[in-house]
C-alpha cells in the first residue's frame, strides 16, 4: 500500500485506532472518508479536521452498508482503499445461554460487517489501477482470550477470510493487507488506562512506519503482537493460552 495519494474509506473511524489511523493517513497526504453510526460525532470530526469527510454507516446493518457504500462510490469515484476498522469486544460467560445475544452482536459487527463491506466494494475497487483492502484482525486471532471467546473467534475468522480473499483476488489490482493489533490502550473493554496496553500513539507510529517501509507487506505486525502471532509456530501456544486464561 502506498502511504500517500489514496482516497480511503474507514468505517469505524469515530474513535480509538480507527480515528487515529484516519488522522495519520490524512496527514500523510490522503483523502480520508470516515464512517460511523453517530452523525453528531461524525460532524464533530469533520469540523475539527478540515479535509476529512464523513459518511454515516452502521456496519452491523446490511441495508446501511449498501446505502453507505453506494454513497461513497458515487461521491468519491477515486476511492481506491478501504480500512475495515469497525468492531466491538465484550466479555462473555459461557456457563449459560445468556452469552448468545452478545455473541450474535459481535459476529454481526466483527465478521459479517467486514464481509458485507468487501462484497459491496470489490466491484468498484477492482476497476482502479491500484487498490487496497485492509482488514483488521487481532493478536487474539492466534491465541484466544477465553474471557472474550466470540471476539477472538471473529478475529480468527477475519484472518482466515483475509487469506482466502488474497488468493481469490490475486488476478485483480487489489492488494489485501491484514492489520494485526496487539492489546492497545483504547476504550475496548475500558482498557484506555491499562498499563499493559500498547500506547495508541506508539501503535500508530509503528504501524505507519511499517506501511511506508514495507508497501508489499501482507500482514502489518508491530513488535508487540509477535508474542501472540507466532505463539503456535514457536511451540508456545499452550503456555500463552494459560497466561491469557488468568483474565477469564
Amino acid at each position: 500500500m502506498n502511504i500517500t495519494g489514496n482516497t480511503i474509506f474507514i468505517p469505524g473511524a469515530t474513535s480509538g485506532l480507527g480515528l487515529g489511523l484516519a488522522l495519520r493517513f490524512q496527514a500523510a497526504g490522503n483523502h480520508v472518508i470516515v464512517g460511523g453510526r453517530r452523525t453528531a460525532l461524525l460532524d464533530q470530526i469533520v469540523a475539527e479536521n478540515p479535509g476529512i469527510d464523513a459518511v454515516q454507516i452502521d456496519t452491523a446493518d446490511p441495508a446501511s452498508i449498501d446505502s453507505a457504500t453506494a454513497q461513497v462510490i458515487a461521491e468519491y469515484p477515486d476511492l481506491d482503499s478501504v480500512i475495515l476498522m469497525a468492531g466491538i469486544m465484550e466479555f462473555e460467560d459461557l456457563h449459560s445461554a445468556d452469552f448468545v445475544e452478545t455473541a450474535e452482536r459481535t459476529i454481526a459487527t466483527n465478521l459479517l460487517g467486514p464481509i458485507r463491506l468487501i462484497a459491496a466494494l470489490v466491484p468498484h475497487l477492482s476497476t482502479r489501477p491500484s487498490a487496497t483492502i485492509m482488514t483488521v484482525s487481532s493478536g487474539l486471532a492466534f491465541v484466544p482470550l477465553p474471557a472474550t471467546p466470540t471476539y477472538s473467534a471473529t478475529k480468527a475468522g477475519i484472518h482466515a477470510f483475509t487469506q482466502s480473499l488474497r488468493v481469490q483476488l490475486a488476478d485483480t489490482s487489489i492488494q489485501i493487507l491484514e492489520l494485526v493489533p496487539p492489546q492497545v490502550a483504547t476504550t475496548l473493554l475500558g482498557m484506555q488506562d491499562d498499563a499493559n496496553g500498547m500506547p495508541v500513539d506508539e501503535f500508530l507510529d509503528e504501524t505507519m512506519s511499517i506501511i511506508e517501509s514495507k508497501p508489499d507487506a501482507e500482514e502489518i505486525l508491530v513488535d508487540r503482537v509477535r508474542f501472540l502471532r507466532f505463539a503456535e509456530a514457536e511451540g508456545r501456544f499452550d503456555s500463552v493460552l494459560q497466561l491469557l486464561s488468568r483474565h477469564a
